[in-house]
């Protein structure tokens, strides 16, 4: 079993690195596009064309990039109403409930958000200045979201495998040695 745990970390890892330096490079490239713009608009009188349009892409991108690693490693906002007074022997339970009700919430949202993209492209649907089609980015959204889906699930399961004694610590809630 702990080879098994070693190599899903590893992949884990290997998938946290890819999504996060994607996201990363997708944010520099928004910092130099506006402080170009900038530069260009205030300076020269000269602002790129565009830049709205490529600012509200590349927002999008980020945050839907970021969303399986936070699901993951459940950095979700949260409120702890219910911490001090629910057991600690059952936190593995709750912490399975909620996650799958979420990874849940996030299929449901994903396969509405797939089926926006196929119309945007059925319909030819683009952005208003530079004429991007929005389908990929709207198909980037929901293949991230299914993503998220996916982990939220995958992390379900590891709080009931440490619920039943498989493993030793299911999730960052987990009473056990923290493993991510």
């Amino acid at each position: 079993m702990q080879i098994l745990t070693s190599r899903w970390s590893n992949v884990g890892r290997v998938m946290q690195l890819a999504l996060e330096g994607v996201a990363g490079a997708t944010l520099f490239a928004l910092m130099l596009l506006t402080t170009a713009d900038v530069v260009g608009r205030y300076f020269f009188n000269l602002p790129i064309l565009g830049t709205v349009e490529l600012t509200q892409q590349m927002l999008a991108a980020v945050v839907f990039l970021s969303l399986p690693v936070a699901c993951w490693r459940e950095e979700h906002v949260s409120v702890d109403l219910l911490d001090a007074i629910f057991p600690a022997r059952w936190i593995w339970l709750r912490q399975m409930i909620v996650n799958l009700i979420i990874a849940v919430a996030l299929w449901v949202i994903a396969t509405r958000v797939w089926a926006l993209g196929v119309r945007a492209f059925e319909w030819g649907d683009v952005t208003e200045f530079l004429r991007i089609p929005d389908g990929y980015l709207i198909y980037l959204i929901a293949i991230m979201l299914f993503l998220s889906a996916l982990l939220t699930l995958g992390r379900a399961v590891s709080y009931l495998l440490e619920g039943v004694g498989v493993i030793k610590c299911g999730g960052p809630v987990s009473q056990g040695d923290k493993h991510d």
